[in-house]
């Protein structure tokens, strides 16, 4: 035992030794190239003593990353995460002036914006070494590992030995791009899970479920977590009695919507247990919450830890400039490949300009990075039940399109993620059953305005016979990664948001989400039925119904209580469409009872406009600027996919099929109970460090692994 404690003293030394000479020949190379950085005086200096001086100046620069970067970090909570993260490189160019300034020999120098060059290098140099070494000793990675675990669970009961389980939501991700993704090898990890190569065995099923009308995030991920997506008709609709518009990004709506659900329910959510909720839009009961839309307008304290994530994530200096590099090249990826697409003059498109390229590179690095670290963190602290959301592919997909090789650049990297996640599991106190499921897919097609020349608002001014602007206003996108991006800035606002009252104010409110349109008259307390609406505006139903860019209209009937129109003055009421779909027919199997569940909801909109779908290559037209969407009816965005262990049963044991997120939350439940889990909450967990207490802090220890993750 003694022998052994010695060898490993022995090699952690040895370790850091390596690191500090690799960052000594790296100053060294820098002092070099750079001609602004020195490492002799004027009159010049022998090889040995500029040798010291670099190793003097790494050990210093080494120590003070070490001691001095979680404190910095500590101080900065008030400020923006995203801002922390842009200053990422002005933080660590000081470090090393200061180390520079305390270098004995007093030789060295280098001008402040050349420091900032050296300290980004030397840092990304020595995380690389440094992950180099531990991955080349398997059980100095394992000891690692097992430290973080013992540091994360602190003061807490040990952990059961029954299993926890990790749900991982890949956004957008539909069950036809899955497969196709791991049929062309671009997801290993998953291949590998469902025995795609030859000789293997599969770990895991793949089933397909078919979302409600309304496929989107907000609704899927509400029924998933907190088992209720009643009364949420769209990702944006307005509501009568209140005067205000609902957004399913925006905070307030989310936190809103979560209250409605629990008390709907009467239960706390998916993850009341002793569970963690990482990056989502809701936060499913759990009392470790990182990352959550819903208390992003809170008061910081114990109860929000809305951004924590984001400052645990920068409290490792490496994770810091890892991160800023690689969100730099994202963005000059996404340039690139947006400026190639409009050269080429590819269709369908849409603008990719403005501050696109840094949503586009927060989602798909900065967010993904911070929630596979948390979700690691807590898999080493062994809770219960962990749920994240990596948005990364909905928002390239939405630009790029579902099947683009952008988009499946980043189905390959959130496979990476995946074996980092099953990768930690090994080393967890507890085991893990990793499910991986998705919320909606992504149905392609060119956008309504692209292709008709005028926006769904304009078309409903028309009917109405009002005046319609000459060039019409593009419907913003409203993707989930924005939301986040205005999270992380403290500034989680949604655009378009706000109360539209009556007063002065008679024209149709008009919401777009995905290729589903809502039209609702604000003037008018009640929802309006179609004899209203005719007798207001005689043209507007027809107008709609039959435009070759629309599928179908639902509104409310005073004779059959709802109807669905179509092109042609179909006219189906609901309880026939099950015998005489009508408009309906192209729309596949559930789309009726999808329809008559939203007639049912206290504020669906005066008219429920879903775009056109070609059935033959899934397309529709999205009312929003995106030529990949989801939120209504047609095509793939109808149909995700959960992936689970064959340890689990079987998510429908009757054969029959998923449909709606509130059935998939009783599968979840389950799955939870046949892990035997607790069946009541754990102790309360520790009180969240200070702020001022370093990186000493739990969620500083938890970012420890980010690197790790490149391990064995």
């Amino acid at each position: 035992m003694g022998g052994g404690r010695w060898r490993r003293i022995a090699g952690q030394i040895g370790r850091s030794i390596a690191v500090w000479a690799v960052s000594t020949l790296t100053m060294l190379v820098l002092a070099g190239l750079l001609p602004d950085f020195r490492l002799q005086s004027s009159d010049g200096a022998s090889a040995t003593r500029i040798g010291v001086t670099a190793a003097l100046g790494a050990g210093a620069f080494g120590v003070l990353s070490a001691v001095v970067w979680p404190l910095l970090v500590r101080l900065l909570l008030l400020v923006p995460a995203l801002v922390v993260g842009l200053l990422v490189f002005f933080l660590n160019g000081s470090l090393l002036l200061l180390a520079l300034r305390v270098d004995p020999s007093g030789q060295s120098e280098a001008a402040p914006e050349t420091a900032v060059i050296v300290a980004a290098v030397m840092s990304a140099v020595a995380s690389a070494t440094g992950g180099a070494l531990a991955v080349r000793d398997d059980e100095a990675y394992r000891r690692r590992l097992h430290r973080l675990a013992d540091r994360r669970r602190g003061s807490h009961p040990p952990c059961p030995p029954t299993p926890g389980v990790v749900f991982v939501q890949l956004d957008g991700v539909g069950h036809d791009v899955l497969t196709g993704a791991v049929a062309k090898g671009l997801m290993p990890t998953v291949g590998r899970w469902l025995a795609a190569g030859v000789g293997q065995r599969p770990t895991h099923r793949l089933t397909p479920w078919r979302t409600d009308w309304s496929s989107q995030t907000g609704a899927s991920q509400l029924g998933i977590l907190h088992g209720s997506t009643f009364d949420v008709p769209a990702f944006r609709w307005y509501e009568k009695d209140s005067g205000e518009v609902m957004v399913c990004n925006r905070p307030t709506s989310a936190a809103e919507l979560q209250r409605r659900a629990v008390e709907r329910t009467g239960d706390g959510g998916l993850l009341a247990l002793d569970g963690a909720s990482r990056g989502n839009l809701f936060s499913g009961g759990a009392a470790e919450q990182a990352l959550v839309l819903s208390i992003a307008t809170r008061r910081r304290g114990r109860e929000n830890r809305s951004r924590a994530g984001y400052f645990a994530y920068f409290c490792d200096p490496a994770n810091a400039v890892r991160t800023a590099l690689s969100f730099t090249a994202e963005v000059a990826r996404e340039i690139g490949q947006s400026t190639r697409t409009r050269l080429r003059k590819r269709r369908p498109r849409v603008r990719r300009g403005g501050l696109y390229p840094l949503v586009r590179a927060f989602a798909t690095v900065v967010e993904r990075d911070v929630v596979v670290a948390a979700v690691m963190g807590d898999m080493l602290a062994g809770r219960t039940a962990v749920y994240a959301d990596l948005v990364a592919y909905d928002e390239v997909a939405h630009h790029s399109g579902p099947r683009s090789r952008d988009a499946e650049k980043v189905l390959h990297r959130l496979d990476r993620s995946l074996a980092l996640i099953e990768n930690v599991a090994g080393h967890a106190p507890r085991p893990y059953r990793i499910v991986v499921l998705s919320d909606h897919g992504q149905s392609p097609g060119e956008t309504f305005h692209a292709r008709y020349g005028l926006t769904l608002a304009d078309l409903v001014r028309a009917g109405c016979g009002l005046p319609v602007p000459r060039r019409a206003e593009r419907t913003r996108s409203g993707a989930e990664a924005r939301a986040a991006v205005r999270a992380a800035l403290g500034r989680p606002v949604e655009e378009g948001g706000g109360r539209h009252r009556s007063a002065g104010h008679p024209e149709p409110v008009v919401l777009a989400s995905g290729n589903l349109g809502l039209v609702s008259f604000p003037d008018v307390p009640h929802r309006m039925s179609k004899e209203e609406i005719d007798a207001r505006h005689p043209a507007l139903l027809g107008t709609l119904a039959n435009h070759p860019g629309i599928g179908f209209l639902l509104v409310r009937s005073e004779r059959h209580g709802g109807v669905v129109l179509g092109a042609h003055g179909a006219e189906i009421p609901l309880d026939r469409l099950d015998e005489e779909p009508g408009p309906l027919a192209g729309f596949g199997p559930g789309a009726a009872d999808a329809v008559r569940r939203t007639h049912s909801f206290p504020h669906t909109a005066d008219i429920m406009v879903n775009s056109f779908h070609d059935p033959a290559d899934g397309e529709v037209l999205a009312f929003e600027e995106q030529i990949g969407s989801h939120g209504g009816l047609g095509g793939a965005q109808a149909h995700p996919f959960l992936l689970s262990p064959l340890t689990l049963s079987g998510p429908a044991d009757d054969g029959a099929d998923l449909t709606g997120a509130e059935q998939v939350h009783r599968v979840l439940r389950r799955w939870l109970r046949e892990s035997e889990g607790p069946r009541v909450p754990l102790a309360a967990p520790r009180a969240e460090a200070d702020p001022s207490s370093g990186c000493g802090a739990p969620e500083c220890d938890r970012m420890e692994v980010t690197e790790l993750g490149n391990g064995p």
